[in-house]
């Protein structure tokens, strides 16, 4: 997919699992696992989907996943799976080592965004991507490195913090525009100073949605995570986001859905419903 002066494509980097009732929240299980199925411990799949965008004098990753380099405890709560798929051979197949890449986009620092920004060498956490600037939202960053109780699990800070020791990382202030054709959409719901990336040229948009809408089926408006750390706000933000890309056409990007890249959606009925579907972009 081509929009302005970019090439867009999907990589996937790994597989995890994430509690279903965390995924889906209020919403009863006996209606989301016709979607998303959970194994013997209620975890549902997910996948790491990235998105790469190369242009004649940029190659950029938004996000990294969920890394490598986890202890088997971790990687057994969490189910980690690399057996098809991770960052550096995705990569690979698309022509590219690490260090080509020029820009690491962050949406937020959680885990499983953020896992594979670092790599562990000779004992110390280096920055992955040796030529990158990475990006992120300066009031995320800060309240990444002091969580509260709710949500501290979800940053591990070995995957982020040596990014700002090695002065690769560019923290920003509120809505941007990254260039002529990138551009952030803050919102607080999830976690606070999540940016979605909005890829546009005038005629074709997609929205990298990040945490917003983990799912093709979060387009329904009451599915929203247990994790999120204001649910009413995350309410408010997917009916504002979805009224917009319904009216505009834009192509939503979903980073863990194991099936769907991205969809076109319409409005029906005071809700919203599929239009197209995209199995990658």
């Amino acid at each position: 997919m081509q929009i302005g002066n970019y090439k867009l494509e999907s990589i996937e980097t790994g597989r995890i699992g994430l509690d279903g009732g965390a995924m889906f929240g209020v919403v009863p299980k006996v209606l989301w696992e016709r979607s998303n199925p959970a194994d013997d411990k209620n975890r549902v799949e997910l996948t790491t989907r990235q998105l790469l965008l190369q242009s004649d004098s940029k190659k950029i990753i938004v996000d990294t996943g969920i890394g490598e380099y986890w202890d088997d405890k971790f990687s057994k709560i969490y189910r980690i799976d690399h057996t098809q798929y991770n960052l550096t051979q995705s990569l690979e197949k698309m022509g590219l080592k690490p260090d080509d890449i020029t820009d690491v986009i962050l949406t937020h620092l959680h885990f499983d965004h953020t896992g594979g920004s670092t790599n562990l060498v000779d004992g110390r956490w280096q920055p992955a991507f040796t030529n990158a600037t990475y990006h992120v939202q300066k009031k995320h960053y800060e309240w990444a490195v002091e969580p509260c109780d709710k949500d501290r699990a979800s940053f591990v800070s070995e995957r982020f913090v040596p990014l700002r020791e090695e002065g690769v990382l560019n923290l920003l202030a509120g809505e941007t525009d990254f260039d002529d054709n990138i551009a952030f959409i803050l919102i607080d719901g999830h976690t606070f100073s999540q940016q979605m990336v909005k890829i546009s040229d005038g005629s074709d948009t997609l929205l990298y949605c990040a945490d917003l809408m983990p799912f093709h089926t979060h387009i329904n408006i009451p599915y929203i995570m247990a994790y999120d750390l204001q649910p009413l706000k995350t309410l408010e933000e997917k009916k504002r986001v979805l009224h917009i890309a319904a009216a505009e056409n834009w192509k939503l990007f979903f980073e863990h859905d194991p099936d769907v890249a991205a969809i076109t959606i319409k409005q029906v009925n005071g809700g919203f419903i599929v239009e197209e579907v995209f199995d990658e972009i």
